[in-house]
């Protein structure tokens, strides 16, 4: 297959945060080609489109792709073809995004095999059909290994598929990749660990970072590397990488979406869920993983719960509902002031759609609700997560903390994990934990019912993408709180660009428990009235 061969990069800058670190020396070595800007786009004679079947592949839809193969003028295989093209030419070189640990081998298979019933009924064989996902390498697959990020479980191969995995393939999904994450979901600010080495760099600016744990999804799907992907967020890491990376990301409430297949961090906390490029599509993956499941006694409520289809929410306006600013949460004093800019925009907008905009709520006691609301019980978690992988390479996390095939910034905190001691129902922390969680729900619902609100925003991020090594100027993540320690769900929606239009922003919209209808639908009717998204400029079309 032909393709626009990435020029070489225009500049050799590097950060000197980056550079302060001796440890790194024979990857920094690399770092001038990785981070040389390769502004494609701005080449005379650059491709303007990458037509594939009849469509555009940029920035397709489910609904476009689906069309199309309606239509008989797209298939599946091309569709995969048409992404793996793109996984080698920016993920494997030019700007090396860095961003798929392995492709599947048996996607053009599938693929082939979708278009065979397809010949044969003339319909599509679920909501999903012919659709290629990455998926972040923390879900159990039974054709390629789940790693979690680490070099000390390569090989790992888990006996069936994650809930969430064998939903999207039953609704006709193709797993195209695995993507790369920080290691063991552990850190919200960048993407880095042993499995993949290097850093996963943010296609908008390859100097920055995709924030964590899902970097890797998020930095392929925003590079249209794949259509649409899944993460999974135990404190951020849908959202963050989301709001980096410019797409839309949903996190449940507990309880609505399945963890069974999902490698864990803290169990109690990890959701899994969409990330995808617009509402609409990150709704249609929703609408089929969300439900009960028999395998994870947390979501014995989910199908009663559950929206008949959340597509019905889909609406283009939002007369009646009124939304809360958390000031809190926003105003920080290390807030980037583009973000904040950013920010005050959207009120107007919302209110052009027909919601009123609260602007004084408050949330009281705040501070003192999110303290002490922690489980430190990675290692209870892991090790039972493991019990049940065949011949895992590893059993118990001292095994891994001894294997020499963690990364070393990663090392410390698995050490320090092994302090855990008992159980999470009996580990005094994790019961005072609870206990805190119970007093954050009940502020938070006290605050949302004093104001008569039914939604709150604020900035997924206070700051923008920071340079990759920078560890010490403000992060920014508000993804912290309030909704993991609640259970609550929340979603990111682009909310436009900072830094000369160069770097994406995130506004983030969360609810009371069950709420995801309400969520969905301020942030769609915000995504029509903006279109904030945007490809990235460092992986343009490729020629056919």
């Amino acid at each position: 297959m032909n393709r626009l061969t990435p020029l070489p990069p225009g500049g050799t800058r590097t950060s000197s945060t980056v550079s302060r670190d001796p440890v790194d020396r024979a990857f920094r070595r690399h770092l001038p080609i990785v981070l040389g800007l390769t502004a494609l786009i701005s080449v005379p004679g650059a491709l303007s489109a990458q037509e594939v079947g009849g469509v555009e592949l940029m920035e397709l839809t489910i609904a476009e792709a689906h069309e199309a193969m309606l239509a008989r003028t797209l298939t599946s295989r091309q569709l995969v073809e048409a992404y793996l093209a793109r996984i080698d030419a920016y993920d494997r070189s030019g700007p090396t995004i860095n961003a798929i640990i392995m492709t599947n081998p048996r996607a053009l298979a599938r693929a082939d095999s979708l278009d065979r019933e397809l010949r044969r009924t003339g319909a599509l064989t679920g909501p999903l059909h012919g659709i290629p996902f990455i998926v972040k390498d923390n879900y159990d697959t039974h054709d390629m290994p789940t790693t979690g990020g680490s070099a000390s479980l390569a090989g790992s191969m888990a006996a069936d598929d994650a809930y969430q995995v064998r939903k999207i393939r039953e609704a006709g999904a193709i797993v195209l990749a695995k993507s790369n994450l920080a290691e063991f979901a552990f850190t919200a600010l960048e993407t880095v660990g042993s499995m993949l080495p290097g850093w996963t760099f943010n296609p908008y600016a390859l100097n920055r970072v995709t924030a964590g744990s899902s970097g890797g999804t998020a930095a392929a799907v925003t590079a249209n590397m794949g259509l649409i992907g899944l993460g999974t967020d135990t404190g951020n890491s849908i959202r963050g990488p989301s709001s980096h990376n410019g797409l839309v990301g949903i996190r449940s409430t507990q309880g609505l979406t399945s963890r069974d297949g999902i490698m864990p961090l803290y169990a109690h906390r990890d959701i899994g869920g969409p990330m995808g490029r617009t509402v609409e599509d990150a709704v249609r993956v929703f609408d089929v993983i969300a439900g009960s499941d028999p395998a994870d006694a947390v979501t014995v409520e989910a199908d009663e719960r559950r929206a008949d289809s959340y597509l019905d929410y889909l609406q283009p306006d939002l007369e009646g509902l009124r939304i809360g600013v958390v000031g809190q949460i926003a105003y920080k004093e290390s807030a980037d002031p583009e973000i904040l800019m950013r920010f005050a925009e959207t009120f107007a907008v919302l209110e052009r759609l027909g919601a009123t905009v609260v602007r004084d709520f408050h949330i009281e006691g705040l501070d003192e609700l999110r303290r002490g609301t922690g489980c430190s019980r990675f290692r209870y978690d892991i090790e039972n997560y493991l019990a049940d992988i065949p011949n895992p390479p590893m059993s118990t996390l001292e095994e891994i903390a001894e294997s020499g095939r963690v990364y070393r910034t990663v090392l410390p905190t698995v050490e320090r994990f092994l302090q855990f001691e008992g159980t999470p129902d009996t580990n005094e922390q994790c019961i005072r934990g609870r206990a805190q969680e119970e007093r954050f729900r009940d502020g938070l619902r006290a605050a949302m019912s004093e104001y008569d609100v039914q939604a709150l925003i604020y900035p997924s991020w206070s700051n923008p993408p920071r340079l990759v090594g920078d560890m010490s100027t403000p992060h920014g993540d508000n993804s912290q709180y309030p909704a993991p320690p609640t259970g609550f769900p929340a979603l990111t929606v682009p909310m436009g660009f900072v830094r000369d239009g160069t770097l994406p922003a995130g506004l983030q919209v969360l609810g009371n428990a069950w709420s995801e209808p309400t969520l969905i639908q301020i942030a769609y009717a915000f995504e029509q009235a903006t279109h904030h998204r945007r490809p990235p400029p460092t992986t343009p079309p490729l020629a056919n």
